[in-house]
């Protein structure tokens, strides 16, 4: 089979499962952090360079601004555009906010299935699954699932990938 080739009987559809609802309040996080951190760093060489105040909280200001109006709408946003699916053939995925991607892993190129929590994403009780697949594309992530569910899909992708016959490459 070539680059870009779909196996006999996949096609591109929109999976069903959405992320776990909690996954709105971990990307909401994580934009604030990313934003925090600038605003913060501007507003303290504001403070420490008096001639350029103005010309540093103006930025840390529209930062600030800016960076509150995305995590209120692109979180949810995102929420309604991320969806994953799991099927005997393959898994599903469709994920991006201003551009968005669509993904599918025929169960016979699937190498490694990971399940990820980092720091935030405990704090939220959520996980990622990460598909390894022998594409050269990368390996396939379903981000923002409850830690119950991504435990569960990487058992089920385990004994559907040993059931399929190939050997992912």
């Amino acid at each position: 089979m070539g680059p870009g080739a779909v196996e006999e009987g996949l096609r591109l559809r929109a999976p069903k499962n959405t992320p776990a609802p909690r996954a709105v309040g971990w990307w909401r996080a994580q934009w604030l952090l990313r934003t925090v951190f600038p605003v913060a760093l501007l507003v303290v060489l504001a403070v420490l360079i008096t001639p350029a105040r103005t010309w540093l909280l103006v930025p840390a200001a529209v930062l600030a601004v800016l960076g509150a109006g995305c995590a209120v709408v692109v979180p949810l946003w995102r929420f309604r555009v991320h969806r994953w699916e799991v099927t005997d053939e393959a898994v599903y995925v469709r994920t991006g906010v201003f551009r968005q991607e669509w993904r599918i892993a025929p169960m016979s190129r699937i190498q490694t299935v990971d399940t990820v929590r980092g720091p935030l994403e405990q704090l939220f009780r959520l996980s990622t699954v990460i598909v390894t697949t022998a594409s050269s594309k990368g390996a396939v992530h379903i981000a923002g699932l409850d830690h119950g569910t991504a435990s569960s899909l990487a058992e089920q992708l385990t004994h559907i990938t040993q059931a399929t016959p190939g050997d992912a490459t």
